[in-house]
């Protein structure tokens, strides 16, 4: 009988990790997050880890796992995940990954295409542009160049929108092209569980969520690592405007107002993301009876 892994997919603040938890403990198996900023030891308040009781009464595993200064990319995590679940697996008929990072679970699902290694020329071109001409002209050059991946990617991450239009003028393809030209099979069945709910809902989950963040020390956090700004594991919401507040570009009330806004925004992208694939079975975070009831029909076909 070939193993399976259960997939938790869906936006920001939904409820992922309550579920993976929950699945987790009724089919006595380990976690994998596909959650990139969760990776990292450093950012804690801001990336919403599973807390030390949840990771004590259930393994999780890519947690913690990095530090912001490793250079680490999704194909790296393809081969570490793959040996996680053959680990797992040993022991267990199940496995399940949680996460809205759909690059890290697309690879997992299906495996990573062979990219071109950095042109070190190239790369080093572009982040002149970027540093003469602000984020504006990578957002529109990639525009031009792959309009799909424009729609998905998150536009205010200048390292990911370098290396997408690095891709293109490397190949003369695009780079969503390449990212989805083979899919790879896999040794164990998927059961992909997508997380949704009223847009209005969401939104209040992620505001919630960002004011919790806040009272937990978020400030504080961010304010210890911005000496380490320009680091890539850093350029992500929830620090990026606390780091412009630190350099008085903007109030705090303010930098507080927009985590809000560009976690909505990035929530939307997510959902974009994940809409896409057809396998996904989609849910309302309240609905984790008929959530097992379907795993349990699906692991019985």
């Amino acid at each position: 009988m070939k193993k399976t892994l259960i997939v938790i997919v869906g936006p920001t603040a939904i409820g992922k990790t309550s579920l993976a938890i929950h699945l987790a403990e009724y089919f006595r198996t380990e976690i994998l997050s596909a959650d990139s900023r969760q990776f990292y030891k450093e950012m804690n308040v801001g990336t919403a880890k599973p807390t030390e009781a949840e990771r004590k009464k259930i393994i999780h595993h890519f947690i913690d796992s990095l530090s912001i200064h490793d250079s680490y990319n999704v194909g790296q995590y393809e081969t570490d995940a793959l040996v996680c679940l053959r680990k797992i697996f040993d022991k267990q008929d199940t496995a399940v990954l949680v996460g809205g990072s759909g690059l890290f679970v697309n690879v997992v699902c299906n495996g990573m295409d062979q990219l071109p290694e950095s042109n070190p020329e190239l790369r080093n071109e572009l982040r002149l542009s970027w540093n003469e001409q602000g984020i504006e002209f990578l957002q529109k050059k990639l525009l031009e160049l792959d309009p799909e991946y424009y729609e998905t990617v998150d536009r205010s991450n200048p390292h990911r929108l370098i290396r997408a239009i690095e891709v293109c003028l490397q190949t003369g393809l695009k780079y969503s092209e390449l990212r989805k030209r083979e899919k790879k099979e896999r040794d164990f069945n998927i059961i992909k569980i997508g997380l949704d709910d009223d847009r209005d809902i969401v939104y209040e989950r992620i505001n919630n969520r960002v004011e919790e963040m806040m009272k937990n020390g978020l400030l504080k956090e961010a304010q210890q690592l911005f000496q380490l700004r320009t680091l890539n594991a850093l350029q992500t919401v929830g620090y990026r405007e606390l780091f412009d507040y630190m350099e008085k570009k903007t109030a705090l009330e303010e930098a507080v107002a927009l985590i809000r806004q560009n976690t909505r925004r990035y929530s939307k992208r997510q959902l974009t993301w994940f809409r896409k694939e057809e396998d996904i079975a989609w849910f309302r975070p309240n609905q984790e009876k008929e959530i097992l009831e379907f795993i349990n029909a699906e692991l019985k076909r």
